[in-house]
């Protein structure tokens, strides 16, 4: 546990366990406590690698905007730091959108993917039965992670409407990623979401169907916050994922790029 300079700022990091690596990359307005039931569930067999990106937990704020392109520069910054040529990626939410980037434009880092809760445009929120965002913002939720966050922020618990405001902005903005860009992915890809959550099972299953060989899995009675309300389930689904994909020749991955 610790920081590490990457770019121009310190990123809070932590790193635990032996064996294939897995990095985890949490969801906006998250810290690493929001997976921490995944974490601790990996670490006997993997070695876990986390940190929290900027404005995050325990990483303090920048001046600017948010964008997923930074999300992927920190991220293979990150992985440089640490010395990892690849790694399993787990992300959630934002994580998830920044590790199907990473996927697509450098597939060498990525060993295998699971996206939890992803979207590849704004307008799945915009275009779902109730205006998502809208409710979110007025609502200023969780909870949680608002605690989380008033606890661990060097930046102090009154920078919290800073960082949302900041990230409301950057969710009616971006991503932008195409489905018939998502064929290039050649990594063994999972994608996760919850029946209720606030990415529609639709979108879900047009990530999914986009990647070559993705697997699609719909957590039951679950909303976005599905990591925290089912996080047995959800470890568990992820685990039985990695041991696939552990499984399968990294030469045979190779040969589907080209």
């Amino acid at each position: 546990m610790g920081y590490l300079r990457i770019g121009d700022v310190d990123l809070y990091s932590e790193v635990a366990g032996e064996g294939d690596p897995v990095l985890l990359l949490h969801g906006g307005f998250c810290s690493l406590e929001s997976m921490r039931a995944q974490s601790d569930a990996l670490v006997p067999d993997h070695r876990v690698f986390a940190f929290e990106r900027s404005g995050h937990g325990r990483s303090a704020d920048i001046d600017g905007e948010y964008g997923y392109a930074r999300g992927v520069a920190d991220t293979l910054a990150y992985l440089d730091a640490v010395g990892l040529e690849s790694a399993h990626v787990v992300g959630y939410s934002d994580g998830a959108i920044i590790g199907l980037l990473l996927a697509l434009d450098h597939p060498a880092r990525v060993r295998s993917l699971t996206a939890i809760s992803a979207n590849l445009d704004p307008s799945a929120f915009t275009e779902s039965s109730s205006p998502v965002l809208e409710a979110l913002e007025k609502e200023q939720k969780p909870d949680v992670e608002r605690m989380h966050y008033e606890r661990l922020s060097p930046d102090g618990p009154g920078h919290a409407d800073v960082v949302l405001a900041k990230l409301f902005r950057l969710w009616r903005s971006e991503p932008h990623i195409d489905p018939d860009e998502l064929a290039r992915i050649a990594a063994p890809v999972l994608v996760m979401s919850g029946d209720r959550d606030t990415i529609p099972p639709g979108h879900s299953l047009l990530i999914a169907a986009s990647i070559p060989g993705a697997q699609l899995c719909i957590v039951p009675g679950t909303t976005h916050y599905l990591i925290a309300e089912r996080p047995e389930l959800v470890s568990a689904l992820i685990r039985a994922f990695l041991g696939q994909a552990a499984d399968q020749p990294r030469e045979r991955r190779s040969s589907q790029t080209k």
